[in-house]
């Protein structure tokens, strides 16, 4: 059990903890980065999926959207992490990982496949929550943006690190290969769990509690923080991938970019993300979670209304989506660090609404993104999504307004 975190130590983590929580953040770390490559791999290689499986592309981007409908099932599965144990549901999410996974390797079927990644996608769902939640109960809030920014950076690393592995892996032993390479990482994360993190006991008066899931999300959703909450995850997931859905089309057109070109778009994207989750460790928590949000998300908005006007020319163009991505993800890491102390007893609920109602968020923007594109280009997409951000910036102002963290004395993990 780590030791207790104590009032002296509120500017920097305990050097007798720090071998160990360093330790216990890698491995929930890099147990992320395998969910996160696992859950976007499918994207760049959905050619070799389709070749492997003798299907058509089609076919491929159809099992990429079963994914949309993994965060919704998180919406069973936070409440049973906030009793049942979070160090559980972490267990379980890459046990579904791992058992997706494998099952599409050893049987390269086209619908035992689609079912494999759907595992996969759904152990995401699950690890999440359980994980950010866990770190809740375990970190003090006043360094909680610090740890919650270091292991969010698995989702940057799963573009600039774990998608290029992929490809390694698929040009040397072959479409199925990820498969099980994934999948053998998702079992030894389930050995560093068990070894490294403590069986967490829930509180006993959260067991005691015989409230069943339906009426878990009835008594929350009373609450105006959690409307708040799922309105920002709402209307900034729509409003960045209303954009997102587009930014490949736009810059082939607007500057005849090639695929190859386009990817490095992809890459600029994926140093953006890594700098949003740099600037949430090195910063956020001493400039406040809560204010961390606010001016994020404003640089956000005012990015993308700005989008149009700097786009002119490739370089600024770059640089447009450049300070788009990056002001979103320090938003997003910085808002996920404050969900896990919104509702302190429901912790991984909470951030299963979040996931659950950003996933609604962009597949509404995926929906209403090219028709928008194409009636009024980069400047009407600039500025739907600037207006759709404002409508995040105003749920969450009105959510927090009267919000505050409670006063607790947490272990450090």
């Amino acid at each position: 059990m780590a030791e207790s975190f104590s009032p002296g130590h509120q500017k920097g983590f305990p050097s007798a903890t720090v071998p160990m929580l360093t330790w216990k953040i890698g491995t929930l770390a890099v147990s992320r980065l395998v969910l996160n490559t696992a859950r976007r791999f499918a994207y760049p290689f959905a050619p070799a999926l389709s070749r492997g499986l003798g299907v058509p592309l089609t076919s491929v981007t159809a099992i990429i959207a079963v994914y949309q409908a993994s965060p919704l099932l998180g919406l069973l599965f936070g409440p049973l992490a906030d009793r049942l144990g979070y160090r559980l549901m972490m267990l379980a999410g890459l046990g579904l990982l791992a058992t997706g996974l494998f099952l599409g390797g050893v049987l390269p079927l086209y619908g035992v496949v689609m079912a494999g990644l759907f595992l996969a996608g759904l152990g995401k769902s699950v690890y999440d929550p359980a994980y950010q939640a866990y770190i809740g109960d375990r970190v003090p809030f006043q360094q909680r943006g610090r740890v919650i920014g270091i292991i969010e950076t698995s989702w940057a690393g799963s573009t600039l690190l774990g998608i290029p592995l992929i490809g390694i892996l698929i040009d040397r032993l072959g479409w199925r290969a990820p498969f099980f390479g994934l999948g053998a990482m998702g079992l030894a994360g389930i050995v560093a769990i068990r070894l490294l993190i403590p069986e967490d006991k829930r509180r006993a008066e959260t067991l005691a509690t015989p409230l069943g899931i339906r009426q878990v999300w009835r008594k929350l959703l009373q609450e105006k923080t959690a409307l708040g909450t799922l309105g920002f995850a709402f209307f900034v997931s729509a409003a960045n991938d209303t954009l997102f859905v587009i930014y490949g089309a736009w810059l082939e057109s607007a500057f005849n970019l090639s695929i190859v070109a386009i990817g490095f778009g992809t890459v600029t994207i994926g140093l953006a993300e890594l700098g949003g989750e740099l600037f949430t460790v090195f910063w956020a928590d001493r400039f406040g979670l809560k204010k961390s949000v606010y001016l994020g998300l404003g640089l956000s908005t005012l990015a993308y209304g700005l989008l149009p006007v700097w786009g002119g020319t490739l370089p600024f163009a770059l640089g447009g989506l450049f300070l788009i991505f990056l002001t979103l993800e320090f938003t997003i890491v910085s808002f996920l660090s404050l969900c896990t102390e919104l509702h302190p007893d429901s912790r991984a609920t909470m951030i299963a609404g979040f996931f659950a109602a950003g996933g609604i968020g962009r597949i509404a923007g995926a929906l209403i993104g090219v028709p928008i594109w194409q009636a009024g280009g980069i400047f009407g997409t600039g500025m739907v999504s600037a207006a759709i951000s404002a409508l995040a910036l105003v749920s969450v102002t009105w959510g927090l307004k009267d919000w505050a963290p409670r006063q607790n004395q947490n272990q450090l993990i």
